[in-house]
């Protein structure tokens, strides 16, 4: 697939530098999915081909894409699209039909409302972002053997994200969707304890105040949001387990 149409340097007032376009145009491809995790960047030398330009301004533009998390720079095998790194630290972000299966337990899904919607207030708010745009508001349940695992409560930034618009979440579930296909550079875990309100305690099949593990996660891509989900647990059937090691 070839790149953008080949553009002369300008100095021009309020036009980018072309290593600036360079990266534009590479970030944008890795952002909106056509260049997916894993996928091999055209060599320098194509780069520079295309461009009409010099080995040093390919070379400035990589090196900041390397350092925005977005590629990374194999020595002689070449320059890719960097996979999703999970965290290490407290808690990975875990693909919850692989953590089921995992289980030797048999992974049920239910998507229970799938919303695209301009964002409100509140989910401007919860997203961390300003200026007004368009989301995908997704409820849904797992399951493991036929019981309740989690309610998951998401939405995904559609300026960030823009091809989730057209991803089937009925037959996928939003986060093995993302793990799979929208590399993040940083993520954010809050966990806290609450009681089950009518419409959890339905969904999770428990009682009406029964304890539940509430797991709020955040993840970003180059300081742009991409996703925030709320997952609640029974709290008398799920628990987190971290260990770590000196230094």
């Amino acid at each position: 697939m070839s790149l953008a149409s080949d553009q002369p340097k300008s100095n021009a007032a309020g036009k980018p530098t072309l290593y600036k376009r360079i990266r534009l145009d590479i970030e944008t491809r890795i952002l909106t999915g056509e260049w997916p995790p894993g996928h091999r960047i055209p060599f320098e030398h194509q780069l520079m081909a295309r461009y009409r330009c010099s080995r040093m301004t390919v070379n400035k533009a990589l090196s900041e894409l390397a350092q925005a998390d977005l590629i990374e720079r194999r020595r002689r095998a070449g320059t890719f699209v960097r996979r999703p790194q999970h965290l290490s630290a407290v808690l990975k972000i875990a693909d919850i039909r692989a953590e089921i299966t995992a289980l030797g337990r048999s992974y049920g899904y239910q998507l229970i409302e799938c919303r695209r919607r301009t964002a409100t207030s509140a989910d401007r708010a919860r997203l961390g972002v300003s200026t007004a745009g368009k989301v995908v508001a997704i409820a849904c349940r797992h399951s493991a053997d036929n019981v309740p695992f989690a309610v998951e409560d998401r939405l995904i930034d559609l300026s960030t994200v823009p091809e989730a618009a057209d991803a089937d979440f009925a037959r996928e579930p939003p986060g093995s969707w993302l793990l799979h296909h929208v590399p993040w550079t940083e993520a954010e875990h809050t966990i806290s304890a609450v009681v089950a309100d009518d419409r959890t305690a339905k969904a999770l099949d428990i009682a009406v105040g029964a304890p539940c593990l509430v797991i709020d996660r955040y993840t970003w891509r180059s300081a742009r949001t991409v996703t925030a989900v709320r997952l609640h647990y029974p709290g008398e059937t799920h628990r987190l387990v971290a260990r770590f090691k000196g230094g």
